[in-house]
């Protein structure tokens, strides 16, 4: 049984924006492998929904892709923000704050609240 849990669904956009954001132009395996990274390998990145992933938010607008040759000397497709992207990922990150905070609400609640 893999202990790693693979990262939630409805977060998988806002992690690959924000990596983008950080790191700029990267291909689908760095992305996935930036992701674990930050997350200090707690979670795993499923190729199975990162690529549909990256398929929908280059169909949104959000971000742009353009082939290229790897660091091991491959072809791969690269991804990079764009301007609608950049958008996009301060909204997301506003929304996922505000809901962590209703989520906390209810994690640890106030006493004396009804």
């Amino acid at each position: 049984m893999n202990s790693k849990p693979d990262v939630w669904q409805g977060t998988l956009a806002l992690m690959v924006l924000k990596t983008l954001e950080r790191t700029g132009s990267l291909h689908g395996y760095g992305i996935a492998r930036q992701i674990e990274q930050t997350s200090a390998d707690l979670l795993k990145v499923n190729y199975g929904t990162l690529y549909p992933a990256l398929l929908k938010l280059e169909q949104e607008g959000y971000i742009a892709s353009h082939w290229g040759v790897s660091d091991n000397n491959r072809k791969a497709k690269y991804y990079e923000l764009t301007r609608a992207g950049r958008k996009q990922v301060e909204k997301e990150a506003q929304e996922w704050e505000r809901m962590t905070e209703i989520v906390a609400r209810f994690l640890s609640p106030k006493e004396g609240l009804a």
